[in-house]
């Protein structure tokens, strides 16, 4: 079980750091914090928004994901 934790956090601290590079290689937006609260419209959202992310963004949706998912994982193996 201690090996299992011990993968699982180093798995973590990659995922950190991986997670981390590709945030800061993302250009910035204009909208500044309107789009985090939702100051933004929805009408462009469709079944194709997955289509019209960047590779960056998509790779950020799945390592936050993967990052989520091994900080649960880490404190169910408390």
């Amino acid at each position: 079980m201690r090996k299992i934790r011990t993968f699982i956090s180093i798995v973590h601290i990659l995922l950190c750091f991986a997670l981390s590079g590709v945030v800061l290689l993302q250009q910035r937006k204009q909208g500044g914090f309107s789009g985090i609260f939702g100051g933004g419209t929805q009408a462009d959202l469709g079944a194709n928004q997955w289509q019209r992310f960047s590779s960056l963004t998509k790779i950020t949706v799945v390592l936050t994901t993967a990052f989520i998912l091994t900080s649960i994982v880490l404190i169910l193996y408390r």
